[in-house]
């Protein structure tokens, strides 16, 4: 039995030797079985893809505009194009300016007695506004008034004395020189009595500066002296400042491109609206009237100043506020509107969808004047039905149904277009 093992283990180690060493299969590693697990989990994943393409390609597809694009009709709301007229405005920013600004300062000086004011207040022309102790400035007066009665009878008896010396001359009792210089002292007082009645004046006006009245109608600032304040004459600082702001004006600027335009309609005497719209262009504050223009042109900005007048009636316009401003130029009569959110745009042309027959047909359009949600066009006529809502699934040719609530109108995108 031993020997048999040991012949059998023999010849398979010969066997063995004799298979060439290229034909041996390389023992099976790990590594090797991983990559065929990654071979067989990549190939599983393109298989579902494919079976996911299949089904989605054998599915079927819903054309442009979805549901209501199945169905064959489109709801939109419609506009109807009008013939009227549309204002063409010019829009600019400005800034509110008083016509009148007034900073007082005190002509006199003197402490201050009373104020009459309250900060804030609406003053008018010759309201009382601020006192000052005018008790030096009164004993002036009486001084001023004094000095004249004496020189005013100084120069009645100089006269009186004028004409005893004439009766005289006429019976040559005095000499010539005795009536000349008696003619001479009374125009010395007659200058003496002028001289106290300017004095006098100078003196009451001093007393009138002792009492501060408003020079203008307007609103009082906030308050910037007390009483018992001691002021001085010509001071730099001022006692209280009034703006006023009925009327007012907006100074406003346009490009030096825009100017021949309103030159041509200011030259033929016409009045040109302007309207004062607050920041956001949401809520319009006044309506006024263009009043004047500069006398040139900024080189810097290319751009001219306009001064428009306000009435100003609701205080809407306060001093130094920005403000967007819209010039009437003219108006344009005749003209074929319809809203703007109707007009679509594909690239630089515009276009709308007119409903005719319950289809909607795209008809290129050349655009005007826009105005408050307006626009003039050129290509459809008045009367014309045009799609306004519901641009996004609308082809040409669609079908529509006309809806009476209002959709969205997806206007100023791209539409589609076939």
């Amino acid at each position: 039995m031993q020997e048999k093992t040991h012949e059998s283990r023999t010849v398979t180690n010969d066997n063995a030797a004799q298979i060439p060493p290229d034909h041996r299969l390389p023992p099976e590693t790990p590594k090797r079985r991983h990559r065929w697990i990654w071979l067989i989990v990549l190939l599983l994943f393109a298989l579902l893809f494919y079976v996911v393409l299949r089904h989605g390609a054998a599915a079927p597809t819903a054309p442009a505009g979805g549901r209501h694009a199945m169905t064959g009709a489109v709801p939109v709301t419609t506009a109807t194009a009008k013939l009227g007229s549309i204002g063409v405005y010019l829009e600019a920013i400005g800034t509110v300016t008083p016509v009148y600004t007034d900073s007082i300062t005190a002509q006199v000086t003197g402490t201050i007695t009373q104020v009459h004011y309250r900060e804030g207040q609406l003053v008018h022309k010759g309201d009382a506004l601020i006192d000052l102790d005018a008790r030096p400035y009164e004993a002036q007066v009486v001084q001023a008034e004094g000095a004249l009665e004496r020189d005013q009878n100084l120069l009645a008896e100089a006269k009186m004395d004028l004409a005893r010396y004439q009766d005289a001359w006429k019976r040559n009792a005095i000499p010539r020189q005795t009536l000349e210089d008696q003619e001479k002292l009374v125009l010395q007082y007659e200058g003496t009595v002028k001289n106290d009645q300017g004095t006098l004046q100078y003196d009451k006006v001093q007393v009138e500066y002792c009492h501060i009245t408003s020079p203008i109608n307007g609103r009082v600032g906030l308050r910037l002296v007390d009483p018992g304040n001691l002021v001085t004459a010509n001071g730099t600082t001022a006692l209280l400042v009034i703006t006023q702001l009925q009327p007012i004006t907006v100074v406003f600027t346009l490009a030096e491109d825009n100017l021949d335009e309103v030159v041509a309609e200011t030259q033929h005497g016409a009045k040109l609206p302007v309207e004062a719209w607050d920041r956001q262009m949401t809520k319009q504050i006044a309506n006024g009237e263009l009043t004047t223009m500069d006398n040139q042109i900024d080189t810097a900005t290319g751009t001219v100043k306009l001064r428009a007048t306000f009435q100003n009636q609701n205080l809407g316009l306060f001093p130094n506020l920005f403000v967007n401003t819209r010039l009437k130029v003219k108006t344009l009569q005749n003209q074929v509107l319809i809203p703007a959110s109707a007009v679509q745009h594909n690239g630089d042309v515009a276009f709308v969808y007119v409903i005719q027959n319950n289809q909607a047909k795209i008809v290129n359009v050349k655009t005007g004047v826009s105005d408050a949600g307006t626009t003039a066009v050129q290509g459809i006529n008045a009367g014309d039905v045009v799609a306004d809502s519901s641009f996004e699934k609308l082809q040409n040719g669609s079908k529509i149904t006309i809806s009476k609530t209002k959709l969205p109108s997806n206007s100023g995108d791209e539409a589609n277009v076939p």
